[in-house]
């Protein structure tokens, strides 16, 4: 054998080992979620794998992942002297199209159902084409020869009995098709939904990483998905109105990622995910009377965050110039219901709440309730009614120092000794420092409003007409402890000056002259009745109608 140059066998040497510490170690790493950060619209989830590297190039192939993931957002962090080249991102959509054991069962269960409907069919054509021919040998005897009564008697009994025989099993088979083929429909749609669910598109993320020798290390993987979020709810429960309120402060967390979490830990946050890394500007803060787009309690099927930056809040207007949100565009492969959303302000102070348990929350769509803190809150409690409106008296829970309660704007359930009396909603927009709880009614403290009809009357003078109203109101303590008690009722205001208004009776009440209205407050004992006279006149030209009493709306038959 001709040996070979010894400078070739250098230069052979000096290719293979580049060539070897080119080649790219692939790995497929599939783990599960973690841990995430929920924000108010998405979330930042975390996986964590521990691995062994070789020597040279690696490449770390992350699969499973939710498509619903953001590139931008993409963290990879080792441990160790291995050194991160390159991260790229791709979605698979053949990963999930192996069946799952529950499918099979489906598709085998609708195959006997289906099987069943045929045999059936099959049952019903028989009785069928028997019937027809028994309908067709109508001739029992010849032109020649005819028939005794008691033959032609007993054909028509047999003709008769028979007909009913197969009409009875025809009505079994088309009941049992009925039954049958709506557990097709059912099995069908279950199918439909696990079919959707499961053969969903992956995400994957690839991590290029180099390492010096061969080591174990460990690769922390963190990225912001869509379509996943929370809401507060809030339990307020009071016993009797000399003691605190107990404030269960919960959570309603979705998850339509694609990807179940499944015993994970939770942290909740007001934080914005879309935030830029782009130093911030302090702009003008103008402060005047209804600035801000405000509170929003308004809800739209289609109301969702679009994607703007990681995904942000984008309002339009619709025809009547109102704010609307945009529509976000639902995944291909997804039936989950759409969430519905609701605009609402937030501290620019974002908040963050570490959840004690962990959770399992499926990628569903559906809410799961998380706990988050509980609150006992010294209260100061203060009854209010509008008889005019509501005879009947409200009882509202005053908190001082909600600030540092970190409370985000959302529905409250309502449980006053220990009933459940209502939901009310908690407005954390206020400027002031005392937050306002309704609730709910109180059946011990009672309030009526009725009209003295002996100080009503019309008159007419001259080229105008007065009218004057009378009223009186009693307010009454029922409980064992005091209350204390603000009543209002209002006067009409005049926006033309041909319509006067003239307070008559109006028991020291205090007058807002803006608005109208009168407010009475009382500190009442035990027992203690309170009457409040309130009478006023109404001034206008003759030959005007002018409604005195303001209507509401409400639905009727129409017959």
């Amino acid at each position: 054998m001709k040996k070979l140059p010894l400078c070739f066998v250098s230069i052979l040497l000096i290719v293979s080992t580049v060539k070897s510490q080119n080649t790219e170690m692939v790995q497929e790493v599939s783990t599960p979620v973690q841990s995430t950060i929920i924000y108010l619209y998405g979330a930042e989830v975390t996986h964590s794998k521990q691995i062994t590297l070789n020597a040279g190039r690696n490449k770390i192939v992350f699969i499973g992942l939710s498509p619903k993931l953001n590139a931008k957002s993409i963290q990879v962090n080792t441990t160790g002297d291995a050194s991160i080249l390159a991260i790229s991102d791709a979605i698979n959509y053949f990963a999930n199209q192996k069946e799952s054991n529950k499918i099979k069962l489906l598709k085998d269960s609708v195959q006997m159902l289906t099987d069943a409907v045929g045999q059936i069919n099959n049952d019903k054509d028989a009785f069928i084409i028997e019937k027809e021919m028994l309908l067709k040998n109508e001739s029992i005897g010849s032109k020649d020869k005819g028939v005794s009564i008691s033959e032609l008697k007993l054909a028509a009994d047999f003709y008769r009995s028979r007909v009913k025989e197969i009409n009875a099993e025809e009505l079994k088979l088309d009941q049992k098709k009925t039954k049958l083929n709506e557990l097709i429909l059912r099995s069908n749609q279950e199918l439909v939904e696990l079919n959707a669910k499961n053969n969903q598109p992956t995400a994957e993320i690839s991590v290029l990483i180099s390492s010096a020798t061969k080591t174990n290390t460990t690769i922390d993987l963190k990225y912001i998905v869509t379509d996943c979020g929370w809401a507060p709810s809030y339990d307020l429960r009071a016993e009797d109105i000399n003691q605190p309120i107990q404030l269960k402060y919960r959570a309603k967390v979705f998850n339509n990622t694609g990807i179940d979490w499944n015993d994970i830990k939770v942290k909740l946050s007001t934080a914005d995910p879309s935030q830029s890394a782009a130093k911030p500007i302090l702009s003008t803060w103008d402060l005047n009377f209804d600035t801000g787009f405000g509170y929003k309690n308004k809800f739209s099927n289609s109301l969702s965050p679009s994607s703007e930056g990681y995904f942000g809040n984008t309002l339009s207007k619709d025809n009547n110039n109102n704010e609307i949100s945009t529509q976000m565009p639902a995944a291909k492969t997804t039936i989950a219901q759409p969430v519905k959303f609701q605009e609402i302000e937030v501290s620019e102070l974002s908040a963050e709440f570490d959840i004690k348990n962990n959770y399992t929350i499926p990628a569903d769509s559906k809410p799961y309730i998380v706990d988050v803190t509980e609150y006992k809150l010294p209260a100061t409690y203060q009854h209010f009614s509008v008889p005019k409106l509501d005879k009947n008296a409200f009882l509202l829970a005053r908190i001082n120092g909600w600030e540092d309660l970190n409370l985000v704007e959302g529905p409250a359930n309502v449980y006053y000794s220990g009933t459940y009396v209502g939901q009310s909603y908690i407005y954390t927009r206020s400027a002031d420092d005392t937050l306002d709880l309704s609730l709910g009614r109180d059946n011990k403290v009672l309030v009526t409003r009725s009209k003295v009809k002996e100080y009503c009357n019309k008159k007419i003078l001259g080229n105008f007409v007065k009218e004057t109203f009378a009223y009186e109101m009693v307010v009454k303590n029922n409980r064992k402890t005091p209350v204390q008690i603000e009543v209002d009722d209002q006067l009409p205001v005049s926006t033309q000056s041909d319509i006067t208004v003239e307070a008559l009776e109006t028991s020291k009440g205090i007058y807002d002259i803006k608005t109208g209205k009168y407010s009475w407050n009382y500190n009442l004992q035990p027992g203690d009745v309170k009457k409040i006279e309130f009478s006023f006149s109404v001034k206008y030209p003759r030959n005007t109608k002018l409604p005195m009493e303001k209507m509401k709306r409400a639905m009727r038959a129409d017959f």
